[in-house]
């Protein structure tokens, strides 16, 4: 088993409510005053309160409006020049950020950086080569020797997902100790140009965040630091289950174009929820003897509030089981693949589970695909 030993979150500075949101948006996508109604309503419909933004929402209009990443963020464009591009401001900012919520992490751990033997990143919002794991190697201080997984292209799912990955690694390193990092700078693709609905959709839901992970294998030497009193309960990671369901491709994805990252989502992306989760669920839970109602912390994606109902009600839920992840959605939004391990760190911050007590950890993602996570307090 992998024995979580710290979670955190971290955010950039700027954090603005729903309505000012909406108004950046429509001004930076163009929209006429007579189609902002259409804006203002799927804002409103979001489930969010609040969100977070790496930049503030003045200088989004100093970025090529075409949105390219390799456009120049200064607003001059081209190829050609010295201007930094988007993307170069996605890697400046996604380093920083990442490197706070990974100190953060570790600092609750009480393990130094030099501990770790493996360090997965994950983020789906921005292209780095070197990759942002290469990149913290020297700011944190890790040894030169880590093992190194990054990870793009999983989307929403990506955390669940590493989290899984890592527990596959530590499973087979039992005496290693691993990091996750999800970083994803939403914001930087808000569409400015040819707007769709699904654009406007998107630009309601997703927010700016980086969630840090830190796990150890069950033969771990103990190494922490810091008194263990003063570290929350985090739960071990028991098994876990992928699965990607057919014929769903075209309902989740980014498409990449001369205008950036630019948002696949349709209305199928809740049907399929509700048609295929409960089955990975029921057999993902029998082949441990368990079934749902033994399953007493529920942590979902929060890709929607429809997305959410659809999960409630396939999987028959009582209203409070998805509380804290509505909750989260509507503080800081869709984080994409940051959002599962956000809603780790509330649940075992607020109202930690019961000590033996059974939760159940579901990433949904591009695919479409669920990451399912079984997790003992």
């Amino acid at each position: 088993m992998t024995r979580i030993v710290a979670a955190r979150s971290a955010f950039p500075a700027y954090r603005y409510p729903q309505d000012e949101l909406t108004r950046a948006v429509a001004e930076l996508a163009g929209i006429p005053p007579a189609q902002r109604a259409l804006v203002e309503r799927l804002h409103a419909n979001a489930g969010v309160s609040t969100r977070h933004t790496v930049l503030p929402l003045d200088a989004y209009g100093e970025l090529d409006g075409r949105g390219g990443l390799g456009e120049r963020a200064d607003g001059a464009g081209g190829s050609g020049g010295s201007g930094a591009t988007v993307n170069d401001r996605y890697i400046e900012e996604a380093t920083a950020l990442g490197e706070r919520a990974l100190r953060a992490a570790l600092a609750e751990s009480g393990l130094a950086p030099a501990d770790l033997d493996l360090l997965i990143v994950t983020s789906v919002t921005g292209v780095a080569v070197p990759s942002l794991d290469a990149l913290l190697i020297p700011r944190l201080g890790l040894r030169p020797d880590v093992k190194r997984l990054p990870v793009f292209g999983l989307g929403c799912v990506a955390g669940a997902a590493g989290l899984a990955r890592m527990h596959d690694y530590l499973h087979g390193w039992p005496r290693h100790t691993a990091a996750l990092l999800a970083v994803e700078l939403c914001s930087l693709s808000w569409p400015r140009t040819a707007v769709t609905t699904a654009d406007l959709v998107a630009s309601a839901l997703f927010g700016d965040g980086a969630a840090a992970l830190v796990a150890t294998g069950t033969r771990a030497r103990a190494k922490a630091r810091g008194p263990a009193a003063r570290r929350p309960r985090l739960p071990r990671v028991i098994a876990t289950r992928s699965e990607v369901y057919p014929d769903s491709g075209d309902a989740l994805g980014w498409r990449l174009g001369p205008g950036g990252f630019r948002i696949v989502l349709t209305a199928e992306l809740a049907e399929v929820v509700e048609r295929r989760l409960s089955a990975s669920v029921t057999g993902f839970l029998a082949g441990h003897g368990l079934t749902a109602d033994d399953i007493g912390t529920w942590i979902c994606h929060p890709g929607g509030p429809k997305v959410l109902d659809a999960a409630a009600r396939t999987l028959k839920l009582p209203d409070a089981a998805l509380e804290t992840s509505r909750r989260s959605l509507a503080e800081v939004g869709n984080l994409s693949s940051v959002s599962v391990l956000h809603i780790l760190e509330l649940t075992v911050a607020e109202r930690p589970p019961a000590p033996g007590s059974f939760g159940l950890l579901i990433g949904l993602g591009p695919g479409v695909s669920a990451e399912l996570v079984l997790l003992r307090w």
